[in-house]
């Protein structure tokens, strides 16, 4: 600088004066210098693009340095350095990047550059200017975030008429802003997961993290620090290798790229679509799915090219591998072990068998669409394949115990006692459902279920229901359940005293 030198505190007292408004006359009167001194500085402040607060931030050294060299050659300098803020902020977007290695490599290149602590500063002061804050930095590859839109879509039953409203499902790869959309019945567990394993494969690949809104199909229940994810979310997780990271409650700034593409799809693909009639959810998502593709190929608006050029340039590369085989959702359930060595599962209304020394504690079962397994105390104990036959009992001999042995009371013969006393029908049917299976015990509760009938109906009336039911091919309580709910025992029908009872190897003898 041609002009007269001030030191360091002086240099610091002359920004904190014009910090606060005061002319150059004045400053220069307060610090004893030429007013020519303070008019070289406030110029060259601004050959920097350099704000009084900014400058005050910087430590002795580095802003002595701005003002020891010759003003074109720093100014020289500083271009060099900035024109290469845009390819910098490109870099920082891939994980492992950090500052320091961009400063090593830059001053590989240009020796006389600046020291490390002005180069952060000047990056950062830049990325200030054009809105490149620390929140709305993403590592390429590193997450998908993932909501639902807040209005709705829908499609026309073509028989009805009926206007059926749909949930529509957002994810996003914050670094390119990729957007992948997909209509879907609701926004239950299985809808939710289903439309994460879609989007997962319409990507390619798994990013590290899968960044959801507080969705009630995600979390069992809300933190902002320690969110309670349910376990089939936590299931899909550990199947695709990657982290889940609910947003926190309250905090808008962390789904705000989320709430903008949301914004830019009622635009650019509810709107166009509005002109169309849709007779059904695949109809519908396949206008989606074209109107997608010109969403992600549209030129934004900073001249980095769409998001489709940016996500195969920057992320694609740095995504994990899908993993081998398809995802199928897994549900859990509690139950108890009942005294037949089974528990209940109501979805299908059937029965697994586990070992029966389970008997009366409780258990987790565990089944996605092909298997079922039972759990407890986080021990796997049974393991089945799963049906969708209801009231079957699906049984592995080795978790029965001998067909001889009792359940407390429960027996042939306890049974037997106790179905004499209403009646030789009663007894006889019975005898014939605790005789079709291999182990007696599984008919047990059906049979303590047909004597409790005794509660709601007269024990004539069970009897003529027995003899009724007799005359069908296989024995069981709902059998009994729906003749005598539908009053078939009031009926008198054709019933001839030599009918000749089915065989069962289990029958004979039972309950000689």
């Amino acid at each position: 600088m041609a002009g007269q030198r001030i030191n360091i505190m002086e240099l610091r007292s002359l920004i904190a004066f014009k910090q606060k408004g005061l002319s150059n006359r004045k400053v220069a009167a307060l610090l004893g210098v030429n007013r020519k001194t303070v008019d070289e500085y406030i110029k060259r402040f601004k050959e920097l693009g350099l704000g009084y607060g900014e400058l005050l931030t910087l430590e002795g050294k580095d802003l002595e340095e701005l003002f020891t060299q010759n003003s074109q050659t720093e100014k020289e300098r500083y271009e060099q350095l900035s024109g290469q803020f845009p390819h910098f902020q490109k870099e920082m977007k891939k994980p492992g990047c950090t500052l320091q290695a961009l400063w090593k490599a830059y001053i590989a290149k240009h020796p006389e550059g600046y020291k490390y602590s002005q180069f952060t500063w000047h990056y950062r002061q830049w990325s200030k200017r054009h809105h490149v804050s620390g929140k709305l930095t993403h590592r390429a590859g590193e997450k998908l975030f993932v909501d639902f839109c807040g209005k709705k879509l829908f499609y026309v039953d073509r028989h009805t008429g009926e206007q059926i409203d749909v949930e529509v499902f957002l994810g996003i790869m914050p670094c390119s802003q990729y957007t992948y959309v997909k209509a879907v019945a609701s926004q239950n567990r299985e809808d939710f997961i289903s439309c994460l394993v879609h989007c997962l494969g319409w990507i390619g690949g798994v990013p590290y993290a899968v960044v959801p809104d507080n969705l009630k199909s995600a979390v069992s229940k809300s933190s902002k620090y320690a969110p309670i994810l349910n376990k089939t979310f936590a299931d899909f997780g550990q199947h695709y290798g990657c982290a889940l990271d609910p947003t926190r409650p309250y905090s808008p700034q962390d789904k705000a790229l989320v709430e903008r593409t949301v914004t830019i799809v009622y635009q650019r693909i509810y709107y166009p679509l509005s002109n169309h009639t849709f007779f059904s959810l695949a109809e519908l998502n396949d206008a989606i799915a074209d109107k997608l593709v010109e969403f992600n190929d549209y030129l934004l608006s900073h001249g980095q090219g769409s998001r489709r050029s940016q996500f195969i340039d920057i992320e694609k590369e740095f995504l994990q591998p899908l993993p081998s085989g398809i995802y199928s959702i897994r549900n859990y359930k509690k139950a108890t072990v009942q005294k037949t060595s089974h528990v209940f599962m109501g979805e299908d209304k059937n029965y697994y068998s586990c070992p029966h020394r389970y008997i009366g504690l409780a258990v987790e079962v565990q089944y996605n669409q092909d298997i079922v397994e039972i759990f407890h105390r986080q021990e796997r104990i049974a393991f089945h394949k799963r049906s969708f036959k209801a009231g079957h009992y699906i049984t592995v001999g080795d978790h029965m115990p001998s067909s001889h042995q009792y359940f407390n009371e429960w027996s042939p013969e306890f049974f037997h006692r106790r179905a004499q006393k209403v009646g030789p029908h009663t007894q006889e049917y019975i005898g014939r459902l605790i005789g079709q299976y291999d182990y007696p015990e599984i008919g047990y509760k059906q049979a303590q279920g047909i004597l409790a009938f005794l509660k709601s109906y007269e024990p004539e009336r069970l009897e003529r229901a027995c003899k009724r039911a007799l005359g069908f091919e296989k024995a069981s309580y709902h059998t009994l359940e729906r003749v005598l709910q539908n009053k078939m025992d009031m009926e008198e029908i054709p019933f001839p005293e030599d009918r000749v009872t089915p065989e069962h190897k289990n029958i004979r003898g039972l309950f000689s």
